[in-house]
């Protein structure tokens, strides 16, 4: 299977699992990972970073302080109703709810009753699951009475509320129960709940309620109820519809479990900042001014972590239960109740999907930094996205498995694409690595993986270059004289001293082709002094001759010849070949041009012959050479002749002897091409005797590339093949 169709696979795989997280069955890991991103986006935007403690609500704490001045718990029922008279008294505080429940009868409840008697109490009590019996104390009056627990809403049959005579004096009260997610965090409390066919208010509602009705009367509460589906037999609540006396009912959405997403204000705890804590004992003793507290909200909890009521929370792993319940009182008071729409994961659904879309095109693309950003630019519309409508909106809606499992599909696209990167630059490394040096090749490599339009270049295109023939002369009786491994070892010191010097200078070395070597300069990678090096690289094959026959004498080999041919021009260059075997190389005139003066080294007695085009292109000669014209040629194959040319080694600038030579040699061209042949022959019997002039010392044996060398080679085959239609000795004639 390619690679690309398995990432697309794997798209589909991604789109089919959030489908399933979000409509049929949340997965635990992605649940975790979306809570997780429930709890940055409401610390992100807690009010409570800038506005400090909350105004209207505070909280009187039993701590451990309290604990130790005023007794251990439970205090007695008198010290509990004189804490209730000096808040509700005393410091006429607008309600006061009990974090507590007193379900059994116990000496002094009568006082108790007395302080609650018609004053603002909500009192607490709290609600067991399926499968608990045990009922204590009396229940509230009910906000309403219902044959039907709502659909997703857990089952209460068990309860522990006040004894009847506190439940009469303070008709107000609710359940405090709260429920950790799968990772035991508190981020939602049941609104309401059915018990024994009654709706019962949470401690936040039961408050709520009091502190928005009338002197005379409180806030009614009803359900919206949502019809019975065959595909949920029972009815769902999507809200409780609040109405206070002479105001307009207040509208508060419930989630698909009937809970409240407690909007925390900032950091949990006594130090937190989100509430003001005042110690039970301080209060009790009479610390207070009397009013200071007048018209504030109190709620009465206790932080001392041996009354066992410490909440792992996202506001903080040991925050007080009472102001789990102060944070949600606080939400419904200033109508920043976020919640979750009963649509949430038909809205998460698509919210994959166009996760997985976008993010699979930002991956695409080639580039990997652009690919990123592309990725990381949808992550931040989604992440934004998410907190404006939680802002704006209170709308609590998924956000983190979209953004998951679109990171898990771009990483693998980019991933893909790194391979296939990482893929095509090693098979552009092995294709190259036949031609160029190591370090071109990788840099090579790279460039056009990089920059794939680049590899266009590839393919088979025009272009100007100069070509490089080099050949063993005399290869077929060396092959008749040596053993095969003797002729194996004199090939590869050949083949290596070649492909270095081309490698040296640039260029691209394009196949061996039996004793041949065929190189060649200004591919792949464009050069725009392709002849020079071309040129530079010849005369250092011919400079390595030397060195190299040395090398083989010294190992027992025949010395060996170079033959070189050069030749310039337009080209087809790229890759060429069959469906089964293909190679990067170069096909036209100018290839079949430098082959044949390659072959004509042994006609016209230069090992390195360079055709005009490379020659005028090139222009002056490398340091410490000469150009030399050989002959004009009609090479075989071709109709039109071609001027050839060769080096010859000679001082920079040449001596006032070897300027004499190549007046010389010069003149004895002239006089070929103007079929002059005695003439010719008569300055090649002057140049000879100028060669022998200029040699110091008999015994010298010049490098086989200076110009004394090179100029008897060719003295000797340009009169060989004058001789064939001259018969008279040529007379000598002035090379002045």
């Amino acid at each position: 299977m390619r690679l690309r169709g398995l990432a697309w696979w794997a798209g589909g795989a991604l789109a089919l699992l959030g489908a399933w997280h979000a409509a049929v069955r949340p997965l635990p890991p992605l649940a975790r990972l979306e809570a997780a991103a429930d709890d940055w986006r409401q610390d992100l935007l807690a009010p409570a970073h800038a506005a400090g403690p909350h105004p209207d609500i505070l909280i009187v704490d039993i701590d451990e302080a309290s604990l130790q001045a005023v007794g251990h718990w439970p205090w007695p029922r008198e010290r509990i109703a004189a804490l209730s008279r000096e808040l509700l008294q005393r410091q006429q505080v607008a309600a006061l709810a009990f974090d507590f429940v007193f379900p059994e009868a116990a000496e002094g409840d009568d006082t108790l009753a007395a302080a609650w008697r018609g004053q603002p109490v909500v009192a607490g009590f709290y609600l067991q699951a399926t499968g608990a019996n045990y009922r204590a104390g009396q229940l509230p009056a009910a906000l309403a009475s219902t044959n039907t627990v709502p659909q997703g809403w857990p089952l209460w049959t068990g309860y522990a509320a006040s004894l009847p005579a506190l439940a009469q004096a303070a008709p107000h009260a609710g359940f405090f129960n709260v429920l950790p997610d799968a990772d035991g965090l508190v981020r939602s409390v049941p609104a309401a709940a059915v018990v024994q066919g009654q709706l019962q208010p949470s401690l936040a509602l039961a408050t709520l309620q009091l502190v928005t009705g009338s002197p005379a009367a409180t806030a009614g509460v009803s359900a919206e109820w949502l019809p019975a589906t065959s595909a949920q037999p029972r009815a769902a609540v999507a809200a409780l519809r609040v109405s206070p006396p002479g105001q307009a009912a207040r509208r508060l959405p419930v989630d698909e479990h009937g809970n409240w997403r407690v909007p925390f204000r900032g950091p949990a705890g006594v130090q937190g900042g989100s509430f003001r804590y005042l110690g039970a004992a301080t209060v009790l003793a009479g610390g207070l001014p009397a009013a200071s507290l007048a018209g504030r909200i109190v709620l009465l909890g206790s932080s001392a972590p041996g009354l066992a009521d410490l909440r792992p929370t996202p506001a903080g792993n040991a925050t007080p239960g009472v102001e789990v319940h102060a944070h949600l009182l606080a939400g419904l008071l200033d109508g920043a109740l976020p919640y979750r729409p009963a649509w949430a994961p038909g809205y998460e659904v698509c919210l994959i999907a166009l996760s997985l879309l976008l993010c699979g095109l930002a991956a695409r693309l080639k580039a990997a930094p652009l690919a990123l950003a592309g990725v990381a630019a949808v992550m931040a519309l989604l992440l934004a996205a998410n907190a404006a409508l939680y802002a704006g909106l209170a709308l609590v809606l998924p956000v983190a498995s979209a953004v998951l499992l679109g990171a898990m599909l771009a990483a693998l696209l980019v991933g893909q694409n790194y391979l296939g990167e990482w893929r095509n630059r090693r098979s552009l490394l092995q294709l190259f690595d036949q031609y160029l040096p190591p370090e071109r090749a990788r840099a090579l490599a790279q460039e056009l993986a990089r920059d794939p339009a680049q590899q266009q270049t590839l393919q088979a295109e025009n272009r100007e270059l100069t070509l490089l023939f080099c050949d063993l002369q005399g290869f077929t009786a060396l092959s008749e004289q040596l053993p095969p491994l003797a002729l194996r070892d004199l090939l590869n010191h050949y083949f290596s001293t070649v492909t270095q010097v081309v490698h040296a200078h640039g260029g691209t070395l394009d196949k061996f082709i039996g004793d041949a070597v065929m190189a060649f300069w200004g591919a792949p990678q464009a050069q725009p002094d392709h002849a020079q090096r071309a040129v530079a690289a010849a005369w250092d094959l011919r400079q390595a001759a030397e060195p190299l026959n040395q090398r083989l004498r010294d190992q027992g080999l025949p010395a060996i010849r170079f033959g070189i041919g050069l030749a310039s021009g337009v080209v087809c260059v790229g890759d060429l070949g069959s469906a089964l075997r293909r190679s990067y190389t170069a096909v036209g005139d100018a290839v079949n041009l430098a082959a044949r003066l390659e072959a004509l080294t042994r006609e016209l007695g230069a090992p390195l012959l360079v055709a005009s085009s490379t020659q005028a292109a090139c222009g002056p000669a490398p340091a410490g050479a000469a150009w030399l014209e050989v002959d004009q040629t009609q090479v075989r194959g071709r109709q039109q002749s071609v001027t050839v040319f060769t080096l010859a080694g000679t001082a920079s600038p040449p001596t006032p002897a070897q300027a004499l030579q190549l007046q010389t040699w010069a003149l004895a061209q002239a006089a070929v091409r103007t079929h002059h042949a005695a003439q010719a022959l008569a300055l090649l019997a002057d140049l000879t005797a100028l060669r022998a002039a200029d040699i110091p010392t008999p015994l010298a044996s010049p490098a086989p590339t200076a110009l004394n060398t090179v100029l008897a080679a060719l003295c000797a085959s340009l009169e060989t093949r004058l001789r064939a239609n001259v018969d008279e000795p040529p007379a000598s004639a002035s090379a002045t």
